[in-house]
């Protein structure tokens, strides 16, 4: 059984966790999403259902779509959840992965969902309409993949973990980086990442230059949650101006997702759960697993520090994590 004693982290994945029919099983099932998929709706000027249940144009996986409908998808999972124990679970900390960042601060009620649709909305489209470039994801330590990524004009987007680097460039060159770190490395296969684009890297610049207007007129609230930043690797200011300007820098400079779960942890935390997305080869929400576990597990091996997972992406997993935040 959890409760408010227990120093408790909440995390949201990020883009390449969507997937179709993502959200359809809590619209089905409970009011409470229904309500978070039409007001999205509503803010955002189209049916954000559609998309994620049924995607009949081929959208969900366009970077302007992407990111609204997973945001939704996260904010659904967390409201049915927080519907299901009474709201008597709050959390110490809230962190999200990229994307996810956006999702964490709603959680910690730094940002209204409505402004944070907003923000993701016009972000997705400027990373859509400046951006270009892959990713991909290589199992080794950021010493040793940086020179060969950067001696073929490709950037470092991510550090998940000591042994797991994202790498952001141009098709062609990524090309060149991964055939090299197979020539050179035994058994360290890349895998190309489902973006529309070199996120967090130098070819997100200048989607950040026009973004960085539509930061300044977001409201941004003072929160007694610890909100993670992947710009820094440590928490958020509760200073908006600050809050603005990490969101800023996130665009175009790697996601220290290690350092945040190091940050995280080293506070204490002795809970986490993980709300909304899912990936894995099932078409149908109960077929989904939560995108971030293995990585928190493996983080848990690296730091020493043991916490308690749980997640809330689907019926199911909500349905069991709620039971043993009751103790039933």
């Amino acid at each position: 059984m959890l409760t408010n004693e227990q120093n408790i982290l909440f995390v949201f994945p990020g883009q390449g966790s969507q997937y179709k029919s993502m959200g359809s099983d809590l619209c089905n099932e409970y009011e409470t999403a229904r309500k978070v998929y039409q007001q999205a709706s509503e803010v955002l000027g189209y049916d954000v259902a559609e998309i994620s249940f049924e995607d009949p144009r081929e959208e969900l996986n366009l970077t302007r779509y992407t990111q609204p409908a997973l945001l939704t998808h996260s904010i659904a999972c967390l409201e049915v959840f927080k519907d299901l124990t009474d709201d008597r679970l709050q959390p110490s900390i809230a962190a999200g992965h990229s994307l996810g960042e956006y999702s964490a601060l709603v959680a910690a009620k730094a940002v209204s969902f409505e402004s944070a649709l907003k923000l993701v909305q016009k972000r997705g489209e400027l990373m859509g309409t400046y951006g270009e470039g892959e990713m991909s994801a290589f199992p080794m330590a950021i010493d040793l993949v940086k020179p060969i990524a950067e001696r073929f004009h490709c950037a470092i987007a991510g550090c998940n973990l000591p042994d797991q680097t994202v790498i952001g460039g141009r098709a062609e060159d990524l090309a060149l980086v991964e055939q090299q770190v197979q020539e050179q490395f035994e058994r360290k296969n890349p895998v190309r990442l489902k973006t529309e684009g070199a996120f967090h890297t130098y070819y997100m610049v200048e989607a950040a230059r026009h973004y960085r207007t539509i930061l300044e007129t977001a409201e941004f609230e003072l929160s007694d949650v610890q909100v993670s930043s992947n710009f820094t690797g440590g928490f958020h200011e509760s200073d908006p101006v600050g809050i603005r300007a990490r969101l800023f820098f996130q665009l175009f400079h790697p996601v220290m997702w290690f350092s945040n779960l190091q940050t995280a942890f080293g506070n204490g935390v002795e809970a986490v759960i993980e709300f909304g997305g899912g990936i894995g080869f099932g078409t149908e929400p109960e077929g989904k697993r939560p995108n971030l576990a293995g990585i928190i597990k493996k983080t848990q091996r690296a730091t020493g520090h043991k916490v308690n997972y749980m997640s809330a992406i689907n019926c199911p997993t909500i349905k069991s994590t709620v039971d043993l935040v009751q103790g039933e």
